[in-house]
């Protein structure tokens, strides 16, 4: 089995919509599956920098978020690599800005992880509301199970049970 550390961070703002989309599924992944000690799941709100020594202390950082991609409410992204960083400088993702920051500091202070990030299009990302709209909250499940494949795909098992 690989021991590489992991970590599945999810990010947003939870207090606008669909913006909290990565936490939303962080805690339902909580809830629904059981993972290797090897896999951290982390509810990174909107920490930005804050967030450094956890990522630096990975292998892999794999970032579950709302990803503006001109798709259906919905719809699920990946990205990693060069299309990482395209969609990074074209502010494809809610919360980029603060996460190219801290993976620069990351590499400047001698480890930066191999990322991927897991979106999801959000349907309303800018009303006050401590739920998902329908759509995205209707597609949680599918998010999760985007996690699920990429951690098995790497070789990594997780126990997973539908809610």
């Amino acid at each position: 089995m690989d021991r590489q550390k992991i970590l599945v961070l999810g990010v947003g703002n939870i207090l606008f919509t669909d913006e909290g989309i990565g936490v939303h599924t962080v805690r339902y992944l909580l809830e629904n599956a059981t993972f290797p000690d090897t896999v951290r799941l982390l509810d990174g709100g909107t920490l930005g920098i804050g967030l450094m020594d956890a990522i630096m202390d990975c292998d892999l950082l794999i970032v579950l978020d709302a990803v503006l991609g001109s798709q259906k409410p919905g719809s699920l992204y990946r990205l990693e690599g060069e299309d990482l960083r395209r969609s990074l400088s074209f502010k494809d993702s809610m919360h980029q800005t603060d996460l190219v920051d801290t993976l620069l500091y990351c590499e400047l202070a001698g480890h930066r992880p191999e990322a991927v990030i897991l979106g999801m299009e959000p349907q309303d990302y800018r009303s006050m509301g401590l739920e998902l709209s329908p759509p995205c909250q209707a597609a949680v499940p599918g998010l999760a199970q985007k996690l699920l494949d990429e951690l098995k795909s790497r070789g990594v098992s997780v126990s997973h049970c539908q809610s």
